[in-house]
């Protein structure tokens, strides 16, 4: 089963929030500290509570800054991080969303992401926060994650750079793409630049609820006093595919990420390489398809398939290990039948067997390649004849 979070944000999203949300769900806020230790930062304190908003009750995460922190530039920060121990899925997607990050202030300031003073964002509250956020996911095993649309409140307030129109700039322009609605409330700011680019990062989809066991829910407490409960819900559980009126599982919607790139000039040699890296850093599946490029040159169009979380170590590991100068980044849904694995006897010995129900209750077994190649080479026997007993086996 796949493990899944969807974060319902009805009064807005920040860092602490999240945080909130996972300690509340279930995340040990010790293991949170103990792991964040492994930061080579200083001069803060973590602390949890719990607390009332309006009728609920909710966990609250505040990070106090202790001694005074220097504003760091995008270098620094790598720095940090990189020196940082970490898990490597936890490191690389700190590295990405603060280059994210890095790349929206250095547009609104009209300057280059090398020479972006970070402020408030490359404080050490900010670096817990999405480092703090992302361990928390991957400690609790999460692998899908989704969240509802977001509310956008109007008004103005008050930055270290003047007074600023609500949606804030930083926020309004990480929010590209995801669905916004009408805010509970007016001239607070619901939705962090924290918030809103851990989300975005983590998030395959913005909308309803996926199908899914609901487990356990977690409420993170906001900062803010307002007219309504200051919350974010934290739903966790298992994927659970639809059920057709037949009594059988319907295909299970799951969303992925399509990476593809052109390329004319790369040493055809190189391809299993390259293959062989992505598989080893998660891809689903990666497969080459000719194309006739401009100039009527021949190229190869190299797909990757790969789960959300994974997307932005593989656009890095391409442009790594191949001539490509630009990745292609879309959306997918993949919808798969539900399956399941079983062991049948035949006269050359086990073999394990998938598989998988469709929609209208009947089977498709397909036997293990290898499970048979071996068998087969055990025998002396055409690997068809060991097949095909597998197959007979699981008709009987």
């Amino acid at each position: 089963m796949t493990q899944i979070a969807y974060f319902d944000c009805p009064s807005g999203v920040s860092g602490d929030m999240i945080l909130g949300a996972l300690i509340d769900a279930g995340l040990e806020g010790e293991r949170l500290r103990e792991a964040l230790a492994g930061l080579p930062i200083s001069g803060y304190e973590l602390r949890w509570e719990r607390v009332r908003k309006g009728p609920l009750a909710a966990t609250q995460v505040t990070v106090t800054v202790t001694q005074r922190q220097p504003e760091r530039h995008l270098a620094e920060i790598e720095a940090v991080l990189e020196a940082a121990d970490l898990p490597d899925p936890v490191r690389a997607g700190a590295l990405a969303i603060f280059r994210r990050l890095a790349r929206v202030e250095a547009g609104l300031h009209g300057t280059d992401p090398e020479e972006v003073h970070f402020h408030e964002l490359g404080g050490v509250d900010t670096m817990v926060d999405v480092v703090g956020a992302l361990w928390g996911l991957h400690h609790l095993g999460i692998t899908m994650v989704y969240a509802s649309p977001l509310p956008a409140a109007r008004g103005w307030i008050t930055s270290q750079h003047g007074p600023l129109p609500l949606p804030a700039p930083a926020t309004l322009a990480l929010l590209q793409g995801v669905p916004l609605v009408p805010a509970p409330v007016e001239g607070v700011e619901l939705v962090t630049p924290t918030g809103a680019v851990l989300l975005t990062h983590v998030a395959a989809a913005f909308g309803p609820p996926p199908p899914m066991t609901l487990q356990r829910v977690g409420y993170g407490a906001g900062q803010k006093r307002l007219i309504v409960p200051n919350v974010l819900r934290l739903w966790l559980g298992e994927t659970s595919p639809a059920v057709h009126g037949t009594g059988s599982p319907a295909p299970l919607r799951e969303p992925l990420v399509l990476l593809e790139t052109n390329i004319d000039d790369m040493d055809p040699q190189l391809y299993e390489h390259v293959a062989d890296r992505l598989f080893a850093a998660g891809a689903l599946d990666v497969y080459l398809t000719p194309v006739q490029m401009k100039k009527h040159r021949p190229g190869v169009l190299l797909s990757v398939l790969t789960r959300p979380e994974q997307a932005d170590s593989l656009i890095g590991l391409l442009f790594a290990e191949t001539t490509t100068l630009g990745v292609r980044r879309l959306l997918v849904d993949r919808y798969a039948l539900a399956r399941t694995f079983e062991t049948v006897e035949t006269p050359y010995g086990p073999v394990k067997v998938k598989v998988a129900t469709l929609p209208d209750g009947s089977r498709r077994a397909k036997p293990e390649y290898e499970a048979c190649r071996r068998l087969a080479e055990a025998a002396k026997v055409p690997l068809q004849r060991v097949i095909a007993e597998a197959q007979k086996a699981v008709e009987l």
